[in-house]
């Protein structure tokens, strides 16, 4: 009973990301033919209008692009900020033991690519794109195990969603320190007042979405103007939302039974089509100890997932993943090949080695039912960086060469590792059950 408690949470999350990685495909394909069609200066135009507000105070007007990648994208790391929250304090990374493989595997992920993208760069103008092979897409990837039906193991799938959370943090603390502007510490210093209030506020196990929602866009708006990328506002803001509920699972039993009691008694034996008013004042207060079982954690990570996976997401691969293809294109074949490589090759021997060390070291040790050629189909498909490698491969570049070049070795080397991986982790399904009968 307490294993399908925890199991069934991951395969729903598994079953929305896997999803949302086909809408993403689609919405990258969908991209790059608009992009190239008779129509692509209009789709071009669409993200390039200019929308906000503006006063004699107070100005806040951007592109609609940077309205997509500042604002939205801001959705999306408070998401990751809340699965990291949930994952650190209750899930697959809260002991060492749990961890040990997750963290050597995405630090091997993450060191490697860097390393031979160092190597490889011959140029100082795309030095700053070193970030960029340091990513993986979780959706993209279980999108690609889902391909492969019920026979990949659940632990394999677990390990493979902790490892790009554990990604995704290495990713947050790299756009966070190395891809900032002039910083203004007056703002951050306000910002992180108003944070530490939500953090205290947490402690002591009050929440109240109204006030999140306001002290959220008040600090987003603080660290937009700051010059610290506002998408790690939205990471920041996760850690205030509380992960306890305000009852236990048993005080909510007694009281609903209580409750129940209650509507049989007052129950309309005159079989009129209302409600008595002692009847509405007992369900006002299901509703509300419904509302005080529920982690507010929980509950705002499980309404904002599936906003995240089956429009931001796609919205954002839609604006990002375009490039328009001509005989007289610009782009910097050497720069392209790079990042294919670093995100092919190095995330395949950087996931690969140091599992395999971690384990050899006994640090770690593999899932179970699984071998360390299933191990070595999910490093291959970790080279699939998608969404964050777009996203800091925006923050890394303004030349619209060296971003049409990102775009290209990211498309290229993550369909590449995509089918790679595929065909590595279906051959080794297949021997298994081979042996198996």
């Amino acid at each position: 009973m307490k294993s399908d408690t925890f199991l069934n949470p991951i395969q729903k999350f598994i079953k929305a990301e896997s999803f949302s990685g086909v809408l993403l495909f689609i919405s990258m394909a969908l991209a790059l033919v608009l992009s190239n069609s008779p129509i692509r200066e209009y789709f071009s135009s669409v993200w390039d209008y200019e929308i906000g507000i503006k006063s004699d105070s107070f100005t806040l007007v951007k592109p609609l692009i940077l309205w997509i990648n500042d604002g939205l994208m801001a959705v999306f790391f408070f998401l990751i900020g809340l699965e990291i929250k949930r994952e650190i304090l209750i899930g697959e990374l809260n002991s060492l033991k749990k961890a040990s493989l997750p963290i050597f595997a995405a630090i091997g992920g993450m060191l490697i690519p860097l390393s031979l993208f160092l190597v490889l760069n011959s140029s100082p103008e795309t030095i700053n794109g070193w970030g960029i092979p340091m990513a993986t897409d979780i959706a993209f990837t279980l999108a690609i195990l889902k391909l492969l039906g019920n026979k990949v193991p659940i632990s394999l799938k677990i390990f493979l969603t902790a490892f790009a959370i554990i990604d995704d943090i290495g990713a947050v603390l790299v756009i966070a320190l190395f891809y900032t502007g002039d910083i203004s510490w007056l703002m951050l210093l306000v910002a992180g007042i108003l944070l530490v209030v939500l953090y205290l506020l947490s402690y002591l196990r009050i929440h109240s979405k109204i006030v999140l929602f306001i002290f959220g866009l008040v600090i987003w708006v603080l660290f937009l103007k700051s010059g610290v990328h506002p998408t790690i506002a939205g990471i920041l803001l996760a850690f205030a939302v509380p992960i306890r509920q305000k009852i236990t699972e048993f005080r909510f039993v007694h009281q609903l039974q209580e409750i129940v009691n209650r509507l049989i008694a007052s129950s309309n034996t005159n079989k009129l089509p209302i409600l008595s008013t002692n009847q509405l004042v007992a369900i006002d207060n299901i509703e509300e100890w419904t509302n005080k079982v529920q982690s507010p954690l929980q509950q705002l990570e499980h309404r904002l997932h599936y906003w995240v996976a089956f429009m931001i997401m796609p919205i954002f691969a839609l604006s990002n993943a375009g490039v328009y293809f001509s005989s007289d294109m610009l782009i910097d074949v050497s720069f392209a090949f790079n990042i294919a490589v670093s995100l092919f090759v190095g995330k395949t021997i950087g996931v690969s080695l140091f599992s395999y060390l971690s384990v050899k070291f006994k640090i770690a040790e593999f899932p179970q039912q699984t071998n360390f050629t299933d191990i070595v189909g999910v490093a291959i498909l970790s080279g699939v960086g998608f969404t964050m490698s777009l996203f800091i491969g925006g923050l890394a570049f303004d030349n619209a060469i060296y971003i049409n070049s990102a775009k290209i070795g990211i498309i290229a080397g993550s369909l590449v590792s995509g089918v790679m991986g595929f065909i590595i982790l279906r051959w080794s399904i297949h021997r298994k059950s081979s042996i198996q009968q």
